[in-house]
Order: C-alpha cells, then sequence, then structure tokens
C-alpha cells in the first residue's frame, strides 16, 4: 500500500463519520457570543468614561478582539459558510473592520502555510526575516535579527506584545497585492477611524494612549499564545524532506492536551494535527476527530505530537533557545602567529 493511501483511508472513516458536515447552531452560538463580548466591551467602555479602571476594559476587549480572529480565521476555512463568497462577506467584517487585520493578506499568508507547514522555503510563518527557527537560518541570521536570535526565548513573549501592530502594519503593507484592494483598504481605514475616534473621544490623550497600548499588548500575546504551541519547536522541513500529505501534517503539528476551556481559550487549535489534516473541519468536531486519527497515526507507527499547555511553551521555547546557542557561543580564538 502507498503512503498516498494512508490519508485516503483516514480521510474515508472522517467522513462516515460526519465530522466534515457543518455545524450551524454551534457557529450561530458562538458567533452570537463573540459578538456579545465584543459589543458589550465596547459598550463598558462608553459606560466608564474616563477612569483608570479602563485599563480592565482594554484586557477584556483585548480577549473579544482576539475571539473575533480567530472567528476570522474560521471563516476563511470555510468552516462556517459552505460558499467562499459567504465565507469572504464575513471574514473582511470580523477581520478588516473589527479588529484591523487584512482578511485577503492573512488568508493568503495562512493557505501557504497549510501548504507546506514549518518549511523553510514555503512557510510563512517560519520566516527568518526577525526570529529563526532552524540552525540553518541561525547560521545565516545578519543585523537585528541575528542579535534577537541569540536570545529569542527570552524575547518571544515581550515581542508578541508588539504582535497586534505588526498584523495592522502588515496589512496596511499588503492591500496593494490584493484582488479585492479596494472593499479590503476601505474596511480597514474604516476600523482605524472608529477605533481610534472612539478611544480618543471618551478618554483624555495620556489615558487613551495607555489604553491603546494595553490593547494591543495583551492582544497580541493572546494571539501569540493560542498559534505558538502548534509548531514551534517540532521539525522544521527543508527542501530536502520528502513526506506524503498525511506525514507532512502530523509530524510538523502539535496538539495541546485540555478540556472545554483550553478549547475556547485556543478556539479549537488545540487540536492543530486534526485542524491541519481536515482545514475545513468545524471547530467542534475536531475533539471527536482526534481519537480516530490518533489510532490512524499508531497504526501507521507515525509520531502524534501531544503536550499541556505550559508545557507545549516549555518546549517552543526550549527549542528557540537551543538554536541560538550557535550565536550566543563565543567564536574560537585565533592563533597566535609566532
Amino acid at each position: 500500500m502507498t503512503h498516498g493511501s494512508d490519508f485516503a483511508r483516514l480521510s474515508r472513516v472522517i467522513q462516515d463519520a460526519g465530522l466534515l458536515d457543518r455545524r450551524p447552531a454551534y457557529y450561530a452560538l458562538r458567533l452570537s457570543l463573540v459578538a456579545l463580548a465584543f459589543a458589550g466591551g465596547w459598550a463598558a467602555f462608553v459606560s466608564l468614561g474616563d477612569s483608570w479602571w479602563q485599563l480592565l476594559v482594554a484586557i477584556v476587549l483585548a480577549i473579544a478582539f482576539a475571539q473575533v480572529a480567530l472567528i476570522a480565521h474560521d471563516l476563511a476555512h470555510r468552516q462556517v459558510f459552505r460558499t467562499r463568497r459567504a465565507s469572504a462577506v464575513a471574514g473582511r467584517v470580523a477581520g478588516n473592520l473589527a479588529v484591523g487585520m487584512s482578511y485577503g493578506w492573512w488568508m493568503d499568508k495562512h493557505t501557504r502555510h497549510h501548504a507546506n507547514p514549518n518549511h523553510e522555503d514555503h512557510d510563512p510563518d517560519v520566516d527568518p526575516s526577525l526570529l529563526v527557527w532552524s540552525e540553518d537560518q541561525a547560521a545565516r541570521a545578519g543585523g537585528l535579527s541575528r542579535f534577537i536570535a541569540k536570545w529569542e526565548a527570552y524575547l518571544f513573549f515581550p515581542l508578541l506584545t508588539l504582535e497586534a501592530w505588526n498584523l495592522h502594519v502588515s496589512s496596511v503593507r499588503a492591500l496593494s497585492r490584493l484582488r479585492d484592494r479596494r472593499l479590503e483598504t476601505v474596511l480597514l481605514l474604516a476600523h482605524f477611524v472608529w477605533y481610534f475616534a472612539l478611544v480618543f473621544t471618551v478618554l483624555p490623550a495620556g489615558k487613551a494612549i495607555v489604553f491603546v497600548l494595553v490593547q494591543k499588548a495583551v492582544f497580541g500575546v493572546y494571539l501569540g499564545c493560542t498559534f505558538a504551541p502548534n509548531h514551534k519547536g517540532m521539525p522544521v522541513l527543508t527542501g530536502a524532506d520528502s513526506y506524503d500529505y498525511l506525514r507532512k501534517q502530523v509530524l510538523t503539528s502539535r496538539n495541546v492536551r485540555g478540556g472545554r476551556f483550553i478549547d475556547v481559550l485556543l478556539g479549537g487549535l488545540n487540536y492543530q494535527i486534526e485542524h491541519h489534516l481536515f482545514p475545513s473541519m468545524p471547530t467542534p468536531n475536531l475533539r471527536r476527530a482526534q481519537p480516530l486519527v490518533r489510532a490512524h497515526c499508531d497504526a501507521l507507527g507515525i509520531s502524534y505530537a501531544e503536550a499541556g499547555l505550559f508545557e507545549s511553551y516549555g518546549i517552543a521555547l526550549s527549542h528557540m533557545h537551543a538554536i541560538g546557542a550557535q550565536l550566543r557561543a563565543k567564536p574560537a580564538s585565533e592563533p597566535v602567529m609566532r
């Protein structure tokens, strides 16, 4: 039996179990709750007015923003709606208008990630422009990236406080390359107008600036903590590696163990292996697919990575610390000429 048929057999099991079927009731409830949290957070912000207690509201809104971004993720994978048009319309409302992240830019980036996860040459999520993810990338690093790579395990979480700004900047820079750039530009501009107008109208300048910094920092850390456990510390592939679809997705991904709370916290991305194998599978079905996928991998002798939430962070940070070791090492002393 060829390797190519290994995924086909698993896919038949998943389809027969009905795990690729839409879950409209689940998404109707989830979208309603997230929209309520988003609107409720801003209502609390307006009601509270000029107060330093607004920093607590900033944290609540950061969590709400992250949950909206996770909804946009599901929309991009067409887990919610069957048609591409409905998914794109809802995705742009959630991404561009609500949180200030270009849906088109992120979808292109994320699609390339799914096609070649953890691949040095093809996965934009392991782009060594700032952080490095392999010894080869570390050896080639220069300038600021080389300095950061030395201590990236220590700098990783502090750098996540800038991730929201990175999403905004990357979205704006990508607008000229998008197919629907006019619509995305209008929606993205509308986000920045309503967001900053609202914050600076309700709060005096000093408090407004602090509010924005806190909200963006927590938003970035939350998103980073959601995506970091999934692939960081897993094998980084190169052109020399040749895997079939099943092994490529499983061997580069890690699941995060936990109950329903972790499912909600990470938006279902704690079932990263199942999500990568079946990107269009609705989030609530990932938990049911997990034992089927694991049993299939065990039968084939394919390593199936799983860890607790904090354990997964430890694995990722240990990997980054090990990658930077060659840059922290002092160069050997030059021989003395006699």
